[in-house]
């Protein structure tokens, strides 16, 4: 017989053959489409450093129509951001931070600025006279670069992803494109989060804060601000908006946000705003929240998914529901039907005009692909590496009723490792969306069980609300529920080599369960939060965050021994798990004070503990981090795995740490 070797095992490298779609931009006329597709490439082909690599992502535009797609750009940096002119002819985008334009019929791309600030947010005015956007021009920040002492005197200065806050908001700009002028709109005192144009091109509604403490409240309102004039507040909202969208009257708009007394455990909805501020929610027998909260870790770009109105009577937009997220169409009476929704897939982006859809589909077995009207225009699944699994379905009960998850198994028949996945959020889901790191584990040899316990996304109102004010109760519950049903479902998966793992809220999770139970042979904590008091005031959300959350804050006196009794820091005395401890240095969603707190009383207790940190990265290093990076993480999740459940005899295992 001839002697036939196994293929290779895929490693973390498989991450290098993907390519990211992203920004569906469809036509105004429904029939085209631009998106973003970006791959990773070495930083220089032309300098390349054999003992050095430096895999980076670039990124073009691509063109959809007659269902395929084209590449539109070329070039070594990242063009991204792609805007339809109101006529068709010209698409606007972002070339390595500089505004361009691009004519469709033929020609070369034409730089409109060179401002040191990236641009950001393209909107054309609907009459094609302007083309909007926001940028912080040529101020610059060189205090670090000088050594000079940064002074701070507003409650927010740092936000995860940007580092430092500048000292002046991006302002709005306005390019004439009949004129080829370029001027200042507005130059904002409070950050503008999101703006929309209307629809007679006379101004555009803007969302912002009254001022930087409510900001830090997530208190924003509606401002109208016309061609020429000062921002006119519209709304006495007082609470999250995360979207605006102008009726095509002029004189409504719809919102997606929270009404005032509603913090984060709230689902967003839709609320119609009418013009003397009055307000009715449209989705108010739609109990599961407006947009995508699968999450999945292939998500390399922009993913708008801002509702669009159809008509003056229906509006267009997304929904998770359960572990899927679909379209759906809402009319003013309220009523919500399926527009498209597979309760097996997930849209995390879409646009819609002119009768047309531009979205992104995947699925759990599926990488993201790319439609343009119903007819897939990409085949990026093709590049993966490996055969994707399908995972099983799963469910546990509890007093709510029923909650459900998922196993994804490796080939084969023999017993496997069993890894316990807590998401983050903690009001986001998994599901439907493909995780090229779950992929990866299973095809090394890893069952991988990852579930939406209550406090997740997608099953109402209900659910979200049961961990409020006591996190680690019946989450954790629900988590070693599912985990133990998993168990006894799959006898392949050995519950005597198993390990727990999450991210942020995950992380927090991961810390809290081993600090309660030493049943898992090894953790792995990424992003995590330990200690509730310092949290507060260290995370760019922390001075509103366990006010929504618990009921409680750092601040008041009051609160102080509840917020210790949850923090897992206080019961790290209890932790024997060996553990994996990843953070980025630039996090400031969860800081990384929280990694080097947990590190530093895990060494004290002598558990075996590791501390990988990563430089220049945030809080999204293990879905858009450099590619590098990413890469490195995995590399020490599977080390850590194989050191702690593919290690049989303990000397084995002390020995490796040494």
């Amino acid at each position: 017989m001839l002697n036939q070797s196994a293929p290779p095992l895929p490693g973390p490298d498989s991450l290098l053959a993907l390519a990211f779609p992203s920004d569906p931009q469809i036509s105004p006329d429904g029939r085209r489409a631009a998106f973003v597709l970006a791959r990773i490439e070495e930083e220089d082909p032309q300098k390349v450093d054999s003992g050095f690599a430096r895999p980076r992502y670039k990124s073009h535009i691509w063109l959809a129509e007659n269902g395929s797609a084209q590449q539109l750009t070329r070039g070594e940096g990242r063009d991204t951001s792609p805007r339809w002119s109101p006529d068709g002819t010209t698409l606007a985008f972002v070339r390595d931070g500089k505004l361009h334009l691009l004519p469709l019929g033929g020609g070369e791309a034409q730089r409109i600025t060179d401002f040191a600030g990236a641009v950001q947010d393209l909107q054309y005015s609907p009459d094609g006279r302007f083309l909007t956007f926001f940028s912080a021009g040529d101020d610059e920040d060189k205090r670090d670069e000088r050594g000079e002492a940064r002074i701070i005197t507003r409650p927010r200065y740092r936000f995860n992803g940007r580092d430092w806050l500048p000292e002046r908001s991006a302002r709005l700009w306005r390019y004439d494109l009949q004129q080829h002028e370029l001027s200042e709109w507005l130059a904002p005192t409070v950050e503008v989060t999101g703006y929309a144009w209307q629809p007679d091109s006379q101004g555009v509604l803007l969302v912002s804060s009254a001022d930087e403490l409510r900001a830090t409240q997530w208190q924003q309102e509606v401002y109208r601000l016309g061609l020429s004039g000062i921002p006119e507040q519209l709304t006495r909202w007082n609470s999250a908006i995360t979207a605006v969208i102008p009726h095509p009257d002029g004189q409504r708009f719809a919102l997606v946000g929270r009404p005032e007394g509603k913090g984060s455990p709230e689902n967003t909805h839709l609320f119609l705003v009418e013009p003397g501020g009055s307000w009715q929610r449209l989705d108010r027998d739609h109990d599961h929240p407006v947009g995508n909260l699968v999450g999945g870790d292939c998500h390399v770009g922009a993913l708008p998914d801002r509702p669009a109105w159809l008509d003056g009577q229906t509006l267009l937009f997304s929904s998770t529901v359960r572990g899927s997220c679909g379209l759906f169409r809402i009319t003013l009476d309220g009523t919500v039907t399926a527009h498209d929704h597979d309760p097996q897939a997930v849209v995390p982006s879409f646009t819609a005009r002119g009768g047309g859809v531009a979205l992104i589909r995947e699925r759990a077995d599926r990488f993201p692909e790319v439609e343009l009207n119903g007819t897939t225009v990409t085949d990026l699944h093709a590049r993966l590496p490996f055969v994707a699994r399908t995972p099983g379905r799963g469910t546990f009960h509890n007093e709510l009723g029923a909650g459900e998850g998922w196993v994804l198994l490796p080939d084969g028949d023999g017993r496997v490792p069993a890894v316990l996945s807590i998401h983050g959020g903690p009001h986001t889901d998994y599901g439907h969306a493909f995780m090229h790191e779950f992929q990866l584990f299973a095809a090394r040899g890893y069952g991988v069980c990852y579930s939406n316990p209550r406090g997740s996304a997608g099953y109402g109102q209900a659910w979200v609300d049961d961990i409020h004010g006591r996190w680690g109760d019946p989450d954790m519950a629900d988590l070693l529920n599912f985990f133990d049903r998993c168990l006894e479902a799959h006898p392949r998966l050995d519950g005597e080599r198993s390990a727990i793992m999450g991210g942020s809220y995950g992380g927090y999770m991961t810390n809290w369960i081993t600090g309660h139970t030493a049943r898992f042979g090894a953790a792995i904590t990424d992003r995590s939060i330990c200690n509730l008091l310092s949290f507060g005031g260290t995370s760019d959300i922390g001075l509103r965050f366990w006010d929504d959350e618990l009921g409680l804050n750092f601040h008041r006196s009051a609160d102080t021994l509840k917020l210790w009794e949850l923090s897992p820091l206080k019961h790290v005395e209890n932790v024997q798990t060996p553990t994996l401890i990843v953070h980025s240095v630039l996090d400031h969603r969860c800081p990384i004070e929280q990694a080097e707190q947990w590190y530093a009383a895990l060494t004290l207790h002598g558990v075996p503990t590791r501390f990988v940190r990563f430089p220049g990265e945030d809080h999204e290093l293990s879905r858009a981090g450099r590619p590098d990076r990413r890469l490195v993480r995995l590399q020490e999740y599977l080390a850590w795995l194989e050191q702690w459940l593919k290690v049989s005899a303990p000397e084995a295992k002390v020995e490796a740490l040494r």
